[in-house]
């Protein structure tokens, strides 16, 4: 029986899920860096599984010592760890300098720009004595990220540069630093679906497969997601110029094992690259097996294992849609939801989950961070987007702020 170290932590795959579709492939061992997310889950993957600690001295030969088959995680921020652990014991993953290019944004636009796959302008900073070079070299509209990072977090469209300069010394007082100020990409008008779109690839041997191009709903300011949808709306080759572009991409980065996620802006002069993610992306797995795509969890096994699985496009019966109801901005407190009940009875919604707990604070933030995941299934785009409409209407939160208690319905989270 084969083994599978999977490094984990918070990321794109919950444990539940991960010994679903791990457990048919073999023996799975959890190998747990040092983080608060990995303390509070430690006893439920202990259920699952063995769990090997991934700190201090020996933490490589404590991983050598289980004889693994495979190496792989689901956590953008362990890309990097599990690379260099599968490196080291000869596995199949990414090299460490594929790693260092999927996780740090700067360096992939670089690769990008070399390979000639995308000419986007960019600028690294680290901190305001910077900003003056990066603004002349980028110009405006521009889009400023942390070099690492996740889920938008700490993302802005600029659109001036005073008011820029002045954003950049407040996240520098703060404490962040290392950021990357890109020439920001104008989508062109799909309304009423967003203007990007995400290619969920598996890639064995450097062979590209593409499994779907995923729909998404209109971002909120600046850069927060309301979730997805197979199939993406598109028009005639639209999909295949998307997919074409994705496997370029994953070409320029070196990229030759693993489940890829490439988001992409549909932009009046066709698709440009936003960004390589390499690993699963975010709730990706749920509307895949749900949409009767493959588990895409078991398909990262597999391609650890240095199989080389038969994949092709997904072809959803109708529409799938997951869509989250995203975090306000600002510090709150959430204290109930109210409406579930109504929603769940709703025809076609087929699930609904919290994916944050009443009673938890929510600090200033501009991040992606839902509230909860709503699922469903429409004969075609319209009817989902009605059917996401009124869903949307039987929800209402409830927050707490210093202003005091506020209701607010779902579908006004959106002002």
């Amino acid at each position: 029986m084969s083994g599978i170290v999977v490094v984990y932590d918070a990321g794109a795959a919950e444990p539940l899920e991960i010994r679903t579709g791990l457990t048919p492939l073999g023996r799975v061992v959890y190998a747990l860096p040092p983080s608060e997310h990995n303390d509070r889950v430690r006893p439920l993957l202990a259920e699952f599984g063995e769990v090997v600690p991934l700190d201090g001295p020996g933490a490589v030969e404590r991983v050598r010592r289980l004889r693994p088959d495979a190496v792989l995680t689901f956590s953008e921020r362990r890309l990097r760890l599990a690379s260099d652990l599968a490196t080291e014991l000869g596995l199949p993953g990414h090299d460490p300098d594929t790693a260092r290019a999927l996780t740090d944004k700067a360096l992939q636009r670089a690769r990008l720009r070399a390979a000639g796959v995308d000419r986007l302008r960019t600028a690294p900073l680290t901190g305001p004595a910077d900003w003056p070079a990066a603004v002349a070299e980028v110009g405006l509209p521009a889009v400023l990220k942390p070099i690492r990072g996740e889920g938008s977090r700490d993302t802005h469209r600029i659109l001036d540069a005073a008011a820029g300069a002045a954003l950049v010394a407040d996240l520098h007082r703060r404490g962040a630093t290392d950021f990357v100020l890109e020439q920001y990409l104008v989508g062109r008008d799909t309304h009423p679906d967003g203007d990007y779109v995400s290619v969920e690839s598996v890639v064995t041997r450097g062979r590209v497969r593409h499994v779907a191009v995923t729909g998404k709903y209109p971002q909120m300011e600046p850069f927060r997601e309301r979730g997805q949808f197979w199939p993406a709306r598109l028009d005639d080759g639209e999909a295949d110029r998307i997919a074409r572009l994705a496997g370029r991409a994953l070409a320029a980065l070196g990229v030759r094992t693993g489940v890829t996620h490439t988001e992409v802006k549909r932009t009046p002069d066709g698709p440009r690259v936003i960004e390589v993610n390499g690993r699963l992306g975010g709730l990706m797995n749920e509307l895949s097996t749900r949409a009767g795509g493959p588990d895409l969890v078991r398909l990262a096994g597999r391609a650890a294992l240095g199989e080389d699985p038969d994949v092709d496009w997904a072809r959803p019966d109708g529409v799938f849609f997951q869509h989250y109801n995203p975090a306000p901005v600002r510090a709150c407190r959430l204290i109930a939801v109210h409406g579930v009940a109504e929603l769940r009875a709703i025809p076609g919604i087929t699930g609904y989950r919290r994916l944050i707990q009443p009673g938890t604070d929510l600090p200033d933030s501009v991040m992606t961070r839902p509230l909860d995941l709503l699922t469903g299934r429409a004969a075609d785009h319209a009817a989902m987007l009605e059917l996401v409409g009124e869903a949307r209407r039987a929800l209402t939160f409830e927050f707490g702020t210093a202003d005091g208690t506020v209701l607010v319905r779902s579908d006004r989270l959106d002002d």
